[in-house]
């Protein structure tokens, strides 16, 4: 497909400050050319302004400007009258140019005036116009076996016209459906009954569709089975064109009906094996289903929100205004912005009275924060020493307590000391305490291993006293009393030897 390319000077007529009476004067001409009138003088451009709505009065000077610059734009030819008698100079001056509209003059306001209608037309998908496409291509069908070559030219404009409407319709409905689809704040209420109304309307034109689709493309193959051919020729024959140019214009029909005939074999049954349009159709408008609904729900979830952050700060603010206590407002707010004084807040300068009360915090003197503070969270506290206790009193007690067992126990190794071998009866009579440890003797010598002459010997853990025990020869008892009560066991040879006793030291001194 070559590249569309506008002549540069076409629409200037569209812009600048005279625009509105560039269009006007072309509307004109396009007004006139509908009443067959092919060209007009100044005054008849003057007065079929008025007739297509522009009032306002115009003097000859700026009309003919504006004549002679459409003129230069090739929008408009002119020519002389000469057929006209003129009685004076100035009727010659009026009347003598004779303007009409060029080819591409009507072109230009032609592709103006389909704009306009464009953006105030709204696209559909009419199912009537498939109904209508497979009715021509019936009667065409009807046409090519019996009818005449006009009929035949008559069927096959209108089965176009239809299939352009078609065409252009469906364009428009699919852009102005996407437009829908991104179309932002817009009412939730119109939005919801456009989609319903837009899912309505697609839902009831694909009901049947495969079916109106089959029928045109049965009907299609019905026509080219006549040969598509042979169609066209019989209906360029009954379009009786006429040949006005140089050019002959058959070429160029049959090229533009084989084109259109492509154009409904795209539609409905590609020669390429591809996907019909008609079938992408379906599934633009499947998916434009899906899209509304999502885009619905989307809406429907905002508006199911309860709150939104105004709503929470107002209702926040709201609580601010009910709650009475200082301390409760305090905590409202630590919860509601989780901000808490600062840690080191709380910290007085060394010496209050220097700083008033109304010193700014920013003008007020530094105070010191502890490097524990930061680390830990917590500001060092250092406490008054507690006093130091006198333990002399306690050390002394323990001496004089250790001096007296010391010697309570050197008075019962002085009594226990034998000095010699004697019978367990001796002992007679013990205090208790000199008792406890006469038993811890006579239990580590019990406890010991006989030697050869049948002595058992023992010692006390410091190794200062011993003691040895032979058995009774003649199987005595010895009775011991002490003030808890009386002792009866063997009566056993004993001898216990404490040096430092004081029957050693005689010993030793005697």
């Amino acid at each position: 497909m070559e590249p569309i390319r506008v002549p540069p000077e076409m629409f200037r007529f569209t812009s600048g400050d005279r625009a509105g009476l560039y269009v006007s004067v072309l509307h004109a001409f396009a007004e006139a050319n509908d009443r067959l009138e092919t060209t007009l003088g100044i005054d008849d451009v003057r007065a079929r302004l008025r007739s297509v709505g522009r009032l306002e009065p115009i003097d000859d000077d700026t009309l003919t400007a504006a004549l002679d610059q459409l003129r230069e734009w090739k929008l408009l030819g002119v020519i002389q009258n000469h057929a006209e008698n003129y009685r004076t100079a100035v009727e010659y001056e009026r009347r003598n140019l004779l303007y009409s509209v060029t080819r591409q003059g009507e072109a230009a306001f032609a592709g103006v005036v389909h704009a306009m209608t464009m953006l105030a037309s709204s696209g559909a998908l009419q199912t009537a116009v498939l109904d209508a496409i497979a009715d021509r291509l019936a009667d065409l069908s009807r046409e090519l076996d019996s009818g005449s070559d006009r009929r035949v030219y008559t069927a096959l404009t209108e089965l176009e016209s239809h299939l352009e409407a078609l065409r252009g319709n469906t364009k428009q409905f699919n852009g102005e459906l996407q437009r829908l689809l991104r179309a932002e704040g817009v009412d939730f209420t119109v939005f919801h009954e456009v989609k319903g109304a837009t899912v309505a309307y697609l839902e009831e034109f694909f009901t049947n569709l495969e079916f109106r689709s089959g029928t045109i493309a049965s009907r299609v193959r019905l026509i080219e089975d006549y040969g598509v051919t042979q169609m066209h020729q019989r209906a360029l024959r009954g379009a009786e064109l006429p040949q006005l140019g140089g050019a002959d214009p058959h070429a160029a029909w049959l090229t533009q009906r084989r084109a259109r005939w492509d154009g409904i074999r795209a539609w409905f049954l590609p020669e390429d094996g591809t996907e019909p349009r008609i079938e992408q159709l379906r599934d633009v408008g499947r998916k434009a289903v899906v899209s509304l609904l999502q885009v619905l729900d989307r809406i429907t979830e905002s508006r199911r929100r309860s709150s939104n952050a105004i709503a929470d700060f107002r209702e926040l603010a709201r609580w601010f205004t009910v709650l009475p206590d200082r301390d409760d407002l305090n905590r409202l707010w630590s919860t509601a912005f989780g901000l808490s004084p600062a840690r080191h807040a709380h910290l007085a300068h060394p010496d209050p009275e220097l700083v008033s009360s109304s010193e700014s915090w920013n003008t007020a003197p530094a105070v010191e924060v502890s490097p524990l503070l930061r680390s830990a969270g917590r500001t060092e506290r250092i406490g008054r020493t507690a006093a130091l206790r006198d333990i002399a009193a306690v050390r002394a007690a323990r001496a004089a307590r250790a001096a007296a067992e010391r010697a309570q126990l050197e008075a019962a190794w002085d009594m226990l000391d034998t000095g010699g071998v004697v019978r367990l009866s001796a002992f007679d009579a013990l205090d208790h305490d000199v008792f406890e440890r006469l038993l811890d003797l006579l239990g580590r010598a019990l406890g010991a291993s006989p030697t050869s002459d049948g002595a058992r010997r023992g010692r006390t853990s410091d190794g200062r006293v011993e003691i040895v025990l032979h058995p009774p020869p003649d199987g005595a008892t010895a009775t011991l009393t002490t003030p808890h009560g009386v002792f009866r066991g063997p009566d056993y040879l004993v001898e216990v030897s404490a040096p430092g006793s004081p029957a050693r030291r005689s010993e030793a001194t005697g």
